[in-house]
């Protein structure tokens, strides 16, 4: 199975770009990962406008086949665990690509909310985009820990 993860936006922080780095290294241990930022030149004003480009380019990096998951505050919560035993049953479902997107400041558009099969929120809380990023990511390399029974999680 390969994972990406699809961002929309830059990575500005420099304290998260280096947590982000390490765990994707981590998560390589376990599963074909990959990272894509996907950033809008220009800025657009318009937030329908914003998301129609954003909804433009996420649609054109999908692939027939492919499991959409966004990360979106609207979608179900896991807990550790339970996120591991769901990608474990992704695995078991040879599923070929999950693609995981976190969207911009303005969400999704609803043809991204279409074309997904699923919602996962990480929180009632709100984080930064790019805040987002770090704590899904180890979340992941969390899960895959527990799915190998290394001594990472603690229940």
């Amino acid at each position: 199975m390969i994972i990406k993860f699809l961002v929309i936006g830059k990575t500005e922080n420099s304290y998260l770009k280096e947590g982000i780095s390490d765990y994707r290294q981590r998560i390589q241990r376990y599963v074909n990962f990959e990272m894509e930022e996907m950033n809008l030149k220009g800025s657009l004003a318009l937030r329908e406008l914003q998301l129609q480009k954003e909804s433009e380019k996420i649609l054109a990096a999908m692939k027939p086949g492919d499991r959409i998951i966004l990360l979106d505050e609207k979608g179900e919560q896991f807990t550790s665990s339970g996120l591991s035993k769901k990608l474990e049953l992704f695995q078991h479902q040879s599923i070929s690509r999950l693609v995981i997107i976190c969207g911009g400041a303005y969400g999704f558009h609803e043809q991204i909310y279409q074309r997904a099969n699923q919602l996962w929120s990480l929180s009632k809380m709100t984080f930064t985009h790019q805040m987002v990023r770090l704590i899904f990511l180890e979340q992941l390399y969390r899960a895959f820990t527990i799915i190998k029974n290394e001594k990472y999680h603690h229940d």
